[in-house]
C-alpha cells in the first residue's frame, strides 16, 4: 500500500494517479499532513517527525507519498529511508492560464511518482 501523507486526499486524485498507485502499490491509504505553523522551531518540527515515524511504522506501507512543508518532509524522508521505507513525490505538468484581471489559474496533470534520492546512502 502507498501511504499518502499530503494535503491532497487520494479521493481528489486523477484517474491517472489512482491507476499508477494501484499498478505500483496495490492501494492507497491517506494520512492527513500535519499543520506546521511557520513559527515552529526546528526542535518542534523534529518532535513532530518522530511522532509521524511511529504512525507510519504502524501502517507498514510499501512507500510513502510525501508532499508538504519542506523541513518536515526532508527530515521524515531521511528517517524513513534509514528504516527501509521508500518515499515518493508525485510529478505533474503545470499549465497556467493568465486572466485579464491578473489572476492565474493553474491546472496540474499527474505524470508519475518519483522516488526521493536515498539520503541514507549519502
Amino acid at each position: 500500500m502507498l501511504l499518502n501523507l499530503s494535503n491532497h486526499p487520494s479521493a481528489n486524485w486523477s484517474a491517472e494517479q489512482i491507476d499508477a498507485t494501484c499498478r505500483q502499490y496495490g492501494s492507497v491509504q491517506d494520512m492527513p499532513f500535519p499543520q506546521i505553523p511557520p513559527t515552529c522551531t526546528t526542535d518542534e518540527v523534529e518532535q513532530l517527525v518522530e511522532e509521524y515515524i511511529i504512525k507510519v511504522r504502524q501502517l507498514n506501507p510499501m512507500a510513502v507519498h510525501l508532499m508538504g512543508e519542506l523541513t518536515f518532509c526532508f527530515s521524515l524522508v531521511a528517517k524513513l529511508q534509514r528504516i527501509g521505507i521508500p518515499c515518493v513525490a508525485s510529478t505533474t505538468e503545470r499549465n497556467t492560464i493568465d486572466k485579464p484581471d491578473g489572476t492565474k489559474i493553474a491546472v496540474f496533470r499527474f505524470v508519475r511518482f518519483r522516488e526521493f534520492v536515498n539520503l541514507a546512502h549519502l
